[in-house]
């Protein structure tokens, strides 16, 4: 078995479980990733499977506190497939996620092409090739029944966790003179039966999202891999991830870069 069928095998596993609200205990020994690189691999077969272009990129693991909850040496890049992006105010359902999470994060929109290359990019390159800055909601989840102990590769190969995502609406512009590692995030979940609150800032990813953003597209472009113009990337939680339920209202408020809101159900 070459390794191309391989890696396709073990997508089509991750795949099939996503989609029929299944679980997996671990991928078979055959077909299972045991390097950063293997996991990749089999992350890649997702496209194919989209009807559409790439709609973006996420980022996983961005917090040391995040590392350390699933295991992992450092942040985790995956696919975001325009099938799974949500309006603000929509109302998504919890059916078969199992992380029941929301987090509150920065993405950014790119205006330029980032192409692979050997030299990392800047982070002056980086940013200049941002077009905006959107107020996001990432809903998570994964397709195996312990992703705490799935181990990085796995992980990756699961798309970073990667389920569903609601894309703010366009910031001002006066973010980019703004220092987004201090710039306060506040969350509100409002439920059926309880109601609460939490604070965080931009420092919780990776010290500051632009840097975030910069990982991502080395990460990108070491697998050779290019950012291109259109597609997105949110950065990973700047708030601890808000744990939800049916019937809850969440509204993540950026201040003056705006807000973004999402509903769930059974």
């Amino acid at each position: 078995m070459t390794e191309k069928i391989e890696s396709k095998r073990a997508s089509d596993l991750l795949w099939n479980a996503w989609n029929d609200h299944a679980v997996l205990d671990r991928l078979p020994d055959d077909c299972r990733p045991t390097r950063r690189a293997d996991g990749y691999a089999v992350q890649q077969h997702i496209e194919a499977r989209s009807h559409t272009t790439l709609y973006g990129w996420k980022i996983a693991a961005t917090s040391v506190a995040g590392q350390k909850h699933i295991g992992v040496t450092g942040p985790l890049a995956g696919r975001l497939l325009r099938e799974r992006v949500a309006d603000v105010g929509a109302t998504l359902s919890l059916n078969g996620n199992r992380m029941a999470v929301a987090e509150a994060e920065f993405a950014f929109r790119m205006r330029h092409n980032l192409p692979s290359r050997s030299a990392p990019y800047s982070f002056a390159e980086v940013m200049d090739a941002v077009g905006s800055l959107h107020p996001s909601i990432e809903v998570p989840d994964s397709r195996y029944a312990d992703f705490v102990t799935a181990g990085e590769a796995q992980l990756i190969a699961d798309n970073a966790c990667a389920h569903e995502f609601v894309e703010g609406p366009v910031a001002p512009n006066t973010w980019r003179d703004m220092d987004l590692a201090a710039h306060a995030v506040h969350a509100t979940v409002d439920g059926t039966s309880r109601r609460y609150e939490r604070s965080g800032s931009g420092a919780a990813v990776l010290g500051d999202p632009r840097e975030a953003l910069v990982w991502l597209v080395n990460e990108l472009s070491s697998l050779h891999i290019a950012l291109r113009a259109g597609q997105i990337v949110t950065t990973g939680a700047c708030i601890a991830p808000l744990e939800v339920a049916p019937g809850d209202h969440v509204l993540a408020d950026f201040g003056v870069l705006g807000s973004v809101d999402i509903r769930f159900a059974d």
